[in-house]
C-alpha cells in the first residue's frame, strides 16, 4: 500500500469515517472514474489545486466531475489572485501527486472550497491518494471533514 493511500485511510479513520477504498484501475478523467465506480459523473469530487499568488499556498477546490473551475469566481471566493499550482507545490503542500490528490490526509493544512453541486448527492467519490483509488463518502461528511466553504466557483 502506498504511503499516500495509507495517509488517506488514516485521516478518514481519525475523522470517524468508515468507508471502503475502491481500486478502479488507472483513470485519467472524471468520466472514466465515474464509469469504473458505477456512479454519475457529477458524483466524482475532483480535487483541483491552485496556487494563491499572494499567500504562495495551495488552495483546494472540490468540484463535481462535470463542472469546471472558473478562475475569476475562484479568485473571488479565495480572496486572492490564483495561478497554476505546479507539481512541486502540490507535492510539497499536500503530499500527493497530480491525479491522486485527496481532499483529506494532506501533509499541511489547506484552505478548501466545495462546489454546491456535490451536496446534491448523498454519496460522492473522491481520490484516495493515488490515481487508481477512490472512496465513497456522504457529501455532507466530506464538507465537514475538509472544513470546506461551500461556494460558487464553477462555470
Amino acid at each position: 500500500m502506498s504511503k499516500s493511500l495509507k495517509r488517506v485511510k488514516t485521516a478518514l479513520l481519525e475523522a470517524g469515517v468508515k468507508t471502503d477504498v475502491l481500486e478502479l484501475g488507472d483513470c485519467r478523467t472524471a468520466q472514466q472514474a465515474a464509469d469504473a465506480a458505477g456512479c454519475l459523473l457529477d458524483q466524482i469530487a475532483k480535487s483541483i489545486i491552485f496556487r494563491g499568488l499572494d499567500s504562495d499556498r495551495a488552495i483546494l477546490f472540490l468540484t463535481a466531475g462535470g463542472n469546471q473551475v472558473d478562475d475569476v469566481k475562484a479568485s473571488r471566493v479565495a480572496g486572492e489572485p490564483l495561478g497554476k499550482a505546479d507539481a512541486a507545490l502540490i507535492r510539497a503542500q499536500t503530499g500527493f501527486a497530480i491525479g491522486g490528490v485527496s481532499p483529506v490526509g494532506h501533509l499541511n493544512p489547506i484552505r478548501a472550497f466545495l462546489d454546491p453541486r456535490l451536496l446534491e448527492f448523498d454519496v460522492v467519490y473522491a481520490a484516495a491518494g493515488t490515481p487508481r483509488h477512490v472512496f465513497p463518502i456522504q457529501s455532507a461528511v466530506l464538507e465537514r471533514i475538509t472544513d470546506a466553504q461551500v461556494s460558487d466557483f464553477t462555470t
